[in-house]
């Protein structure tokens, strides 16, 4: 199987892993009048890919498969070591998401993607599977389980951090065209306008330390944080 067709299995809708549930907050910002139509939209997402917490979870797949990699081939001693350095990487990325939902779906999200990788024959190393099994451990949250299955189908940078940042974009467009006045024609052109930015930002990412990085995404965690108390919502919360 050639590079681009795994790649594309990566991001495909088809993906069982229910992104199409969320709107990470943009639910909350369209009934607040704050999305109203493509320009705005388009301006939101380019600012969350230049100053989002995305950035910092994209950043963080090199390291993340730096580790995963050491977990399977490395000795026992330091198959733990690597599994202890990637769950302590695993927890700071899952903390710099400031509302109780987001962090939910991030560990739903992560866990459906490590239960259909195992079903598809890659579980994960034993040194972290046991790590996890320990009481009071979560799976791992969908920036790891995303490096995890890079790392099975032998995917590198940027091509690891491209499928990510495509990903989210198309989930959020995906969840705004259910709430904007906005058309799937206008989706798929947003989708092609933003795609230099996602090319530029992955390989930007691919070689940055996701701790030196910050998020300026205030709105979006509030806007996060508000989504659970809506009168109505369309999305999971």
């Amino acid at each position: 199987m050639t590079t681009r067709l795994k790649l594309f299995q990566l991001v495909s809708p088809a993906l069982p892993v229910g992104a199409f549930s969320y709107s990470e907050g943009l639910e909350t910002l369209v009934q607040a009048g704050v999305l109203t139509g493509p320009a705005a939209l388009e301006a939101w997402l380019r600012a969350e890919l230049q100053r989002g917490a995305v950035c910092a979870e994209a950043a963080a797949l090199a390291p993340l498969g730096q580790a995963l990699g050491r977990c399977r081939a490395g000795s026992s001693q330091a198959s733990n070591t690597a599994a202890a350095e990637l769950l302590d990487l695993d927890g700071w990325l899952l903390a710099q998401r400031e509302a109780p939902e987001l962090r939910a779906q991030q560990l739903q999200m992560g866990g459906s993607l490590l239960q259909l990788l195992q079903e598809l024959g890659w579980p994960l190393p034993d040194a972290l599977a046991g790590a996890l099994a320990a009481p009071l451990a979560d799976s791992l949250a969908w920036p790891a389980a995303f490096a995890w299955a890079a790392e099975c189908l032998e995917l590198g940078s940027p091509e690891r951090e491209e499928a990510y940042l495509y990903g989210w974009v198309a989930n959020q467009l995906s969840a705004a065209v259910r709430l904007v006045p906005l058309g799937p024609t206008q989706a798929q052109r947003l989708q092609l306008q933003l795609a230099p930015l996602i090319a530029d930002r992955a390989r930007q990412l691919a070689i940055t330390d996701p701790r030196s990085l910050w998020s300026g995404g205030v709105g979006a965690g509030l806007a996060q944080l508000q989504h659970g108390e809506l009168y109505s919502r369309l999305f999971r919360s």
